[in-house]
């Protein structure tokens, strides 16, 4: 996916003009993506062909980890300095899509969209949905239809089927159990360090690691240092210390990942089951879309295979998609579709 840092862009980007602009925005845990994107723009011939005419990277945006106040501030934000770095305003936008962690139940995407209907003029379309949805369109390039996994600081599955209906299995944070996320693997191995100290578990090479890797001498140091400041994120951190001592044998890590891969394919069986994407027999092939930090490949830990393996041994017509582009992307290419809709119709054709 692209890796770009602010102002850098994946294919040439032309000033907006006359025709207005597209934003759109992946709003994470860890960070907050806006991208700004040309509303005449011609349908993109391949990923690297979107014209994106300015990125922007904020901080967390998810209202159940940051609060209401300070997640509005990053959006209204990231979005005023992408509409800056295209040399545009706010009465240039045409439309918006929102994908932001938090949003799970109308009255979020209600309240949500009172407030961004004052930033911006009258005659601008508004989408706001949950950060799954633009991860979903970054797969399949603005086109709502299929499942996505995101498995990063969080996890979640969505999906959509296409007359609309749609589905979601865990997305709950680390309270409610999403155990096959960065914050669910990482607080595995800080609780079996623990353990292994106290002689309620097994020993483990990841006391070493972990303390190695946080400047630790001590396992009883951990607890203060975990709750010295309990940041999903901070915690999601420790991930590839998990996966290097899996990588280096150790059974504890092994049992902790292979758990955390049951634990994601069943998020996802879970979503498809309902919306029975693989069709009555259970074959027919449907795109999964594979998003976050956790489904990056590894050295010999294969989290994003191994997932994919346990998913396809129920639905074999499992269609593993990893974007060519970023969820932020996926959300303007998202509203850029409606905005190109709503033309044609009110165009007559």
């Amino acid at each position: 996916m692209g890796g770009y840092e602010n102002g850098d862009s994946p294919a040439a980007a032309p000033f907006a003009g006359e025709d207005g602009v597209i934003l759109g925005v992946d709003g994470g845990t860890t960070n907050t993506v806006c991208v700004c994107l040309p509303a005449a723009m011609p349908p993109p011939e391949s990923p690297a062909a979107v014209p994106v005419l300015a990125r922007v990277v904020a901080g967390c945006s998810n209202r159940n980890s940051v609060g209401e106040s300070a997640a509005l501030e990053t959006l209204e934000q990231v979005m005023a300095q992408a509409l800056a770095m295209a040399n545009s305003d706010r009465s240039a936008v045409r439309a918006v899509c929102l994908g932001v962690s938090g949003i799970n139940h109308p009255s979020d995407q209600q309240r949500m969209l009172e407030w961004i209907r004052d930033l911006f003029p009258s005659n601008t379309k508004f989408y706001v949905e949950n950060d799954a949805v633009a991860a979903l369109a970054s797969g399949t390039m603005g086109k709502l239809h299929g499942c996505v996994l995101i498995a990063g600081t969080g996890c979640i599955a969505y999906g959509v089927t296409e007359d609309g209906k749609v589905a979601r299995a865990a997305g709950a944070g680390p309270v409610l159990g999403d155990w096959g996320s960065g914050y669910g693997i990482a607080a595995q191995a800080l609780t079996a360090v623990i353990k292994a100290h106290d002689g309620r578990g097994p020993q483990t090479s990841l006391t070493g690691d972990i303390l190695e890797k946080l400047e630790l001498s001590s396992p009883d140091e951990i607890i203060g240092w975990t709750y010295a400041d309990p940041s999903w994120a901070r915690i999601a951190a420790l991930v590839p210390v998990v996966v290097s001592s899996a990588e280096d044998g150790d059974e504890v890590a092994n049992k902790i990942l292979h758990d955390s891969v049951q634990e994601l394919a069943d998020t996802v069986i879970a979503v498809v089951r309902r919306l029975r994407l693989c069709g009555e027999d259970g074959n027919d092939k449907f795109p999964l879309v594979l998003v976050g930090g956790v489904l990056e490949g590894n050295k010999k830990w294969d989290i994003s295979g191994e997932v994919i393996k346990c998913i396809s041994k129920v639905f074999p017509g499992t269609y593993p998609i990893w974007p060519e582009v970023e969820p932020a992307i996926g959300a303007a290419l998202l509203a850029w579709n409606h905005h190109r809709k709503g033309l044609k119709l009110e165009n007559g054709s």
